[in-house]
């Protein structure tokens, strides 16, 4: 079958939706599919797609910058340009991944010329408006995000908490596509200890890590919170920052004892995983949280909030902490750096949680849901006709 992926955001852009995307993509490609990725042009574009050039066209289309987040992208409105394209290649079914200006010429494409088409509902915008100090907006974003996956076939989202969510609140057609994560490439086999030289940890020394966008949705400030406390018992910790974002400037500034790395890819990001041994994630506004996955597969406890990925896969006592409110957080931060044969039980158990998803399998679930909304399709202009 043809499908046709569409996303504002794509490798080698490093957040949460591109590398889904990406690896949605590949799953497809590995099945047999020919598929396209829709996106926004950007300064690296050479061939065909990263991760693998001969299977994945692409179709770039006019984009901007993305205000205050150097290196990503918006895509511009592109309604007449996916008419046209799909008018002569028609894919069978369409995935949208974002809903952004490219999101809704999508949908409008679609719509119009009759291709079925899923959605995907990968970032909460309207938790985002309270982290921007823009409260009052929140019902309005839910409204907007609402009004754009209603007029898809299907909204797929990751978890059971999501969907009920979302249908609660007016959502239709919502539909839970499980994720999972590359075992082979996120190993606690990676972990290194000249890399925790450079961070100036030693083999005793606890190191508390974060990975992911270092922006003021993340919730950092408890992330920070619990170090300290748990600095307090063990005086030298290091903390080891993986990303980038409009916050780490000032982060690092209030801050100078914490190690930051920047944006690491494929092996190197992995390394930098494996070699942590307490992952903090403070966020409450992901819809999943990829890095939960990532950092379980890699041999790290985990502390987290009690939604997303780590209600679906983390259990609480067992692969880390599972938390309800900030001053949980910060206790089992402090708890977990005490107690080091009971972080390394807690890492061993949850790679073993992980190696029991198949990122196959995903790809196995996506390709059954979009073959179907195709075969829906067809009877519909069978019906029309």
């Amino acid at each position: 079958m043809r499908y046709a992926l569409v996303t504002e955001t794509y490798p080698p852009e490093v957040n949460g939706v591109a590398l889904t995307v990406q690896g949605l993509a590949l799953g497809l490609c590995a099945r047999g599919h020919a598929v396209e990725v829709v996106r926004p042009r950007q300064p690296t574009d050479s061939g065909g797609e990263a991760g693998n050039e001969n299977a994945i066209a692409a179709l770039r289309v006019r984009g901007a910058s993305l205000p205050r987040y150097p290196g990503l992208r918006l895509g511009l409105p592109a309604t007449g340009t996916l008419l046209k394209h799909w008018t002569h290649s028609p894919p069978d079914a369409i995935y949208v991944a974002t809903e952004g200006p490219l999101g809704w010429s999508a949908l409008r494409a679609a719509t119009r010329l009759g291709i079925p088409v899923a959605s995907g509902f990968h970032t909460r915008f309207d938790r985002y408006m309270r982290d921007y100090g823009l409260q009052w907006l929140e019902g309005a974003a839910l409204a907007w995000m609402r009004r754009f996956h209603n007029r898809a076939d299907a909204t797929l989202v990751p978890t059971i908490e999501l969907r009920d969510f979302l249908q609660a609140r007016g959502f239709r057609r919502v539909v839970r596509l499980a994720r999972a994560v590359d075992t082979a490439h996120l190993t606690p086999m990676l972990r290194d200890a000249g890399l925790r030289d450079t961070w100036g940890a030693g083999a005793d020394t606890l190191v508390a890590i974060h990975v992911g966008r270092i922006a003021p949705e993340k919730n950092l400030d408890l992330a920070v919170r619990a170090f300290r406390a748990l600095q307090a018992r063990r005086p030298d910790a290091r903390f080891v920052w993986v990303g980038d974002g409009p916050s780490r400037g000032a982060l690092a500034r209030d801050n100078p004892d914490f190690v930051f790395c920047g944006t690491r890819h494929g092996t190197d990001l992995a390394r930098h995983f494996a070699s942590g041994d307490l992952f903090l994630f403070p966020s409450r506004s992901e819809t999943f949280g990829n890095v939960t996955l990532e950092a379980m597969a890699s041999g790290v406890p985990t502390v987290a909030f009690d939604s997303g990925a780590a209600r679906e896969h983390l259990c609480d006592g067992i692969h880390g902490a599972r938390v309800a409110d900030e001053a949980g957080f910060i206790d089992a931060a402090v708890r977990l750096s005490g107690d080091g044969p009971v972080r390394i039980a807690m890492g061993r158990a949850a790679r073993a949680a992980m190696l029991r998803l198949r990122p196959e399998r995903v790809a196995a679930d996506f390709d059954a849901l979009l073959a179907a909304l195709g075969r829906q399709g067809e009877r519909d202009a069978a019906l029309a006709a």
